[in-house]
């Protein structure tokens, strides 16, 4: 519009679908701007999943005198979903989650975090416990999440590990797994959520690890829910920690003793590299010659 190549005068319609998402990914800025050269006299419809102060704030901004609809459901969640609580302290959950998936022998599971750092962080000690996984966010193209999904569709690795704003609309027939590696800050997400299994008819798991820090997000959930969702326990599960301790000690100082080999090997076949300092060749100093002048012959 600002060079001129479209004409926006004739608009009578805007629409703004998934509106929290694009706030999330810090789209509104752009929506606003586009919306200033859309004519006055117009209709504009917004749409979210939730309602939250700033939606609040983008629609007295863009709309006028708007009428709110909100669609409420009689059944929140579908009953081919079992869903499950466990309480476990925040520092553990990387373990308990690895510990699932092998006692499980979940081929397939989406794994839900709550940022793009804690995303990657998971996948990595998950990779680190042996076990195929990769991360979506935000911060990964598109194509790069369109290829990664596709694989894991294809059963390439076990694991998926999103953040909410990656996982809008993805599509995957018969996952059996959903796991809350952190709950929402929204209840309404985790109903997004657990809904990406059970679908087609088909029994799905919805699983959530749970740390003190987070009951208060789990009392909302279940106040929208209308349901206690069961709370369960592991009893084998604080053996786990000391062997992966083991097993994660162990491949550290592997790491570090191939690291040292490779410097050393390095270092052997170009010397002028050697980590090992030359020393010094001493040569001892030569006596200074005399000065004295030679006799003469008679």
């Amino acid at each position: 519009a600002e060079r001129g190549t479209i004409n926006l005068s004739r608009i009578q319609f805007l629409v703004l679908d998934e509106a929290d998402r694009m706030l999330d990914l810090g789209f509104i800025d752009a929506i606003k701007k586009v919306a200033e050269y859309l004519p006055a006299k117009r209709q504009t419809l917004l749409f979210s999943a939730t309602y939250s102060q700033s939606i609040k704030q983008l629609a007295d901004q863009l709309l006028d005198h708007p009428r709110r609809i909100e669609v409420a459901r009689k059944h929140i969640t579908v009953d081919a979903v079992t869903q499950a609580v466990y309480e476990v302290e925040r520092s553990r959950k990387r373990e308990m989650i690895s510990f699932l998936i092998r006692q499980g022998g979940w081929n397939q599971v989406l794994v839900f975090a709550r940022t793009r750092y804690g995303a990657d962080k998971l996948t990595e000690e998950l990779l680190l416990d042996g076990i195929k996984a990769a991360a979506i966010h935000s911060n990964k193209s598109q194509s790069i999440r369109t290829r990664t999904l596709a694989e894991f569709k294809k059963g390439e690795f076990r694991v998926l590990v999103a953040t909410d704003v990656a996982a809008r609309g993805l599509d995957i027939e018969r996952l059996p797994h959903v796991v809350n590696y952190d709950l929402p800050q929204v209840p309404e997400d985790y109903v997004h959520r657990i809904g990406r299994t059970g679908r087609a008819g088909e029994d799905g798991v919805a699983l959530s690890l749970v740390s003190p820090e987070e009951l208060p997000r789990l009392v909302a959930i279940e106040a929208l829910l209308k349901y206690a969702i069961p709370r369960q326990t592991l009893a084998e599960f604080p053996q786990v920690a000391a062997r992966r301790s083991v097993r994660v000690q162990a491949l550290k100082q592997a790491i570090v003793q191939s690291k040292t080999r490779k410097a050393q090997d390095k270092a052997a076949q170009d010397p002028s590299k050697n980590l090992t300092p030359r020393r010094k060749k001493v040569v001892p100093e030569r006596p200074a010659p005399k000065t004295g002048r030679r006799g003469s012959r008679s």
